[in-house]
């Protein structure tokens, strides 16, 4: 009857009717694709590679459309459409359906915005905006253990946020003496008020208590990690500290995973130090370390102390030590603490690769082996303390008076006093000449000062031995003006008989002149 009554009705042009044919279209594809989502098709994160935005039709019923058409390019090159469009809450739903809910919300979090044009779906971003922090809510709130089905698409739309390809961007070392010489500022992600919350939804999923780590396990693998590992090298340093903190739940929560997440992190350092010297996450990476190297069993295994060695001590050897050297210098320091035997093998580290011309570099060594000291045994200060303060000596004999400043601070360090007093008939003879020198000509006036202090020291410890060394010094010194003097007159004599053979050629020249033929 309804049909015989439309029938009747005039039709409208042939332009109008095309149009209409188009709406039809349209609702039966977006009918389609819902259906085809809500059943779990091919739409899946792992498949998805880029998308396209559709406009409604000419002639079509925008008010009937809540939302917007979207194109998915899929690896096999066909395309789909996906109708992009505001998903109920979760307690507008009962608990039966909550889980497909969340389901849908992944798959519709899974489709990536291009934020290079900040008008370009506008609408889009600011739903997918929401949706994520619904996705933070529920994750938070969860009851139950998570299902496989979940901790799989979980992992598949937090791998397409954010193992993205990002724009290569041009990196100089431009550090001169650990001081960047153009202090610009880090490249910020455009992406990042998505990327932010996709990082949070994925850290409260490896935190959450639901999160079963026999299932889990399958999905945040060890190619996932590396991709971490990959991701900690971002310009942007928001995001590096999030992967530090998702990287160290990851570590304390999947046992199966430490051994490979510390060779890997071995790996990203040997690359850094003896290839590249760039990276932007070494210091994120040491901060992670420095907890980890917190909770090592005693006694240490011999694998971290290799590590220590090959990896940790070679760290101070790149020029750009400023970014890093915080975090190294505590977890060198855990070192010592955790074992003292150790100090040896660190101290003769840091004589290896102590800078020459690098003065701001020498002032963080020093400000390094200083926490090292404190650590340090006697027996294991006995077998170092010679190589250790010759370089000292050095240090306080340095026209830098930041570095001699530094070094002469040593002695108010009351354990480190302590290991010297114990040792000063080693110590006061090598470093005599360096006090004695910088009292009388240093040009800084507090460096002076504080020499004298601790001249002052070594004369009250013990009187006879600093006047033997004054005796010696005194005799070196003397040696040392005699051999200047020789050498002073020879130089005489070699500028006398130079000065007599050009008088001579000059005669010989003048009494038999050149005449042309």
């Amino acid at each position: 009857m309804i049909k015989q009554l439309l029938g009747k009705i005039p039709r409208k042009s042939s332009k109008s009717a095309g149009n209409g044919e188009n709406g039809r279209k349209n609702g039966k594809n977006s009918k389609a694709v819902a259906n085809t989502v809500s059943k779990g098709s091919n739409f899946g994160v792992d498949s998805y590679i880029g998308y396209e935005r559709f406009n409604n039709q000419p002639g079509s019923d925008s008010g009937q459309n809540n939302g917007t058409m979207i194109s998915m390019k899929h690896q096999n090159g066909n395309l789909g459409l996906y109708s992009y469009e505001v998903l109920p809450g979760f307690k507008d739903v009962p608990n039966s359906q909550k889980e497909s809910l969340f389901f849908r919300k992944l798959k519709l979090c899974s489709i990536v915005f291009d934020f290079t044009d900040p008008v370009k779906h506008v609408k889009e971003k600011e739903i997918k905006r929401q949706t994520l922090l619904e996705l933070v809510d529920y994750v938070t709130s969860a009851n139950g253990k998570f299902s496989e089905a979940v901790v799989q698409e979980v992992v598949k739309m937090v791998s397409v946020n954010m193992f993205r390809t990002p724009s290569p961007q041009p990196r100089e070392n431009k550090v001169v003496d650990g001081v960047d010489l153009e202090e610009e500022e880090p490249t910020m992600d455009l992406a990042w008020p998505h990327l932010q919350i996709v990082y949070e939804v994925f850290l409260r999923f490896v935190a959450s208590s639901e999160t079963d780590v026999k299932l889990t396990k399958k999905y945040i693998d060890q190619a996932f990690v590396l991709k971490l590992l990959d991701l900690i090298d971002s310009e942007d340093p928001r995001e590096r500290e999030y992967l530090k903190t998702i990287l160290h739940r990851i570590y304390g929560k999947f046992m199966v995973h430490r051994p490979f997440i510390r060779k890997s992190i071995n790996n990203v350092f040997y690359q850094f130090v003896f290839e590249t010297e760039k990276h932007n996450g070494i210091a994120e990476l040491l901060e992670i370390l420095g907890s980890i190297i917190n909770g090592f069993a005693l006694p240490l295994k011999e694998e971290h102390k290799m590590f220590l060695v090959r990896a940790l001590i070679p760290l101070h050897k790149p020029r750009c030590l400023a970014m890093y050297h915080q975090p190294l210098s505590y977890c060198i320091t855990q070192f010592v603490e955790k074992d003292c035997k150790l100090a040896d093998v660190v101290i003769r580290g840091l004589l290896k690769y102590w800078p020459v011309t690098n003065s701001s570099k020498e002032v963080m060594f020093l400000n390094e082996l200083e926490e090292v000291l404190e650590a340090t045994q006697s027996q294991e200060f006995q077998r170092c303390m010679v190589p250790l303060f010759h370089q000292i000596a050095r240090c306080l004999s340095s026209s830098h008076f930041q570095v001699a400043e530094r070094a002469l601070f040593l002695w108010n360090n009351d354990p480190i006093e302590n290991l010297i007093r114990q040792n000063q008939k080693v110590i006061l003879p090598i470093l005599f000449p360096a006090l004695e020198r910088n009292a009388r000509n240093h040009w800084n006036q507090a460096v002076r000062s504080l020499t004298i202090n601790v001249r002052k020291i070594f004369e009250d410890l013990d009187p006879e031995l600093f006047n033997d060394c004054l005796l010696k010094f005194q005799e070196t010194e003397k040696k040392e003006d005699e051999t200047k003097a020789r050498w002073e007159a020879r130089w005489r004599r070699l500028e006398e008989m130079g000065a007599q053979k050009t008088a001579g050629n000059y005669n010989t020249t003048a009494c038999f002149p050149w005449k042309p033929f």
